[in-house]
């Protein structure tokens, strides 16, 4: 199959990115229940997840057959990790299996958007533009909720910019593109400049451009904030090492007191037509590590976190004959963090028999991915449910939020 190969250049030229505003002037969110001071991760795995290799569905009795010598198994060599009897988890996220049984993680199974076609590129743009179908490449979801979040105490009295986002990478995903303001972090991999080059640098734009220097200011403050990062063994966002870098920096800007509080990254590479199994294994390697370089990072305030990982839509129930799978329906969403109330697959399981796939070929979508969406703004950050319905996620009436989400 023919697949489209989205470059950083095609996307930015759809959107605008989201701009670079200064720390002092993060906002608070208004919303604090029990206190609370939270944080909401999106992370997009752009190329269509195998959720049934994700998550296997060792309990269903026709899994095996379907998937023939690629199925999984909780014994034997490399065995899957068990997660609640019915569904297992691939070996490769035994820190997501940790965070499950502790009751901070949770899997959202035959799941996907309202998309229903097998382009990357549309699929891509329904998932991050929040629209019912594709042609909304402006804005994303993910920055029209931050516009109506309930404003709290700003950082800096009498400030005028009010900055509540995080974009991770080089090019800002669509999800977090719009009015709302946006700070733009990517791991660096330059070499350091020589120490006298910032003063020099900042001196010079002081007295002949003050926008440059404070731009140039603000870059400086969160270069230092997100400063450590071991880039010796250096990998771009296809790349578990990219991965857990682009989580650890994100992690250190937003666990930061005056930092943003919701954030984006995408990870790039999920479109497993051929040898699935060995580079599922190396895929999931880096996002469990992603995830594991959030919790680590994140500190005190992991415990008002809430992570959520998505993809356009998921792969075919059969193999096919390169040892892959092809562009399908229904995939695997994933949620972790210690506001995550945890331990459960959540799931209206519609089974693999013949009849019960959808064009006989694929996983049927029975969860709607803005449900869960949703449930976590309006739970966790506040989110108003009119803004949701008609801003958010135009479109979406008859979809109800998934309460129960948020401990």
């Amino acid at each position: 199959m023919l697949c489209e190969h989205l470059s950083p250049t095609r996307r930015a030229v759809l959107g605008a990115s989201g701009a670079l505003f200064a720390w002092a002037f993060m906002p608070r969110f208004a919303h604090a229940a029990g206190g609370r001071d939270p944080r909401f991760v999106t992370i997009i795995l752009r190329g269509a997840l195998d959720g049934l290799t994700a998550v296997p569905p060792i309990g269903d009795p026709d899994y095996e057959a379907l998937r023939q010598q690629s199925a999984m198994r909780i014994d034997g060599d490399n065995p899957a990790l068990p997660l609640d009897g019915f569904f297992a988890l691939h070996p490769s996220m035994r820190n997501f299996q940790r965070l499950f049984r502790a009751g901070q993680a949770a899997v959202v199974h035959a799941s996907g958007t309202a998309y229903r076609e097998r382009s990357h590129f549309d699929g891509q743009d329904v998932l991050e533009s929040g629209f019912p179908s594709p042609g909304h490449v402006e804005t994303g979801w993910l920055n029209r909720l931050l516009e109506g979040l309930p404003a709290g105490e700003r950082v800096a009295p009498g400030a005028t910019e009010r900055v509540r986002g995080l974009s991770v990478g080089t090019t800002a995903a669509l999800v977090i593109r719009g009015k709302a303001p946006v700070l733009g972090w990517a791991p660096s991999i330059l070499k350091p400049a020589d120490g006298d080059l910032t003063p020099r640098l900042a001196d010079l734009y002081g007295q002949k451009d003050p926008v440059l220097a404070r731009l140039l200011q603000e870059g400086i403050d969160t270069g230092k904030i997100a400063s450590g990062i071991d880039i010796k063994a250096r990998g771009g966002p296809g790349d578990p090492n990219g991965m857990e870098q682009m989580a650890r920096g994100a992690a250190r800007l937003i666990a930061h007191p005056e930092g943003p509080r919701v954030a984006a990254l995408a990870f790039e590479g999920w479109d497993t037509h051929a040898q699935e199994t060995d580079r599922l294994a190396k895929l999931l390697t880096g996002l469990d590590n992603a995830l594991a370089a959030f919790e680590q990072e994140l500190g005190p305030v992991w415990k008002d976190t809430a992570i959520l990982v998505a993809t356009e839509f998921g792969r075919t129930a059969r193999i096919n004959g390169t040892e892959g799978t092809d562009h399908g329906t229904g995939t695997t969403a994933f949620l972790a963090g210690g506001a995550i109330r945890g331990g459960r697959v959540i799931t209206d399981w519609p089974g693999l028999k013949e009849a019960q796939l959808r064009d006989g070929r694929d996983l049927a979508a029975t969860t709607d991915l803005r449900a869960i969406i949703k449930g976590v703004a309006t739970d966790l950050l506040g989110a108003n449910n009119g803004h949701l319905r008609d801003v958010v996620f135009p479109g979406s009436e008859s979809v109800q939020a998934t309460k129960g989400l948020i401990v």
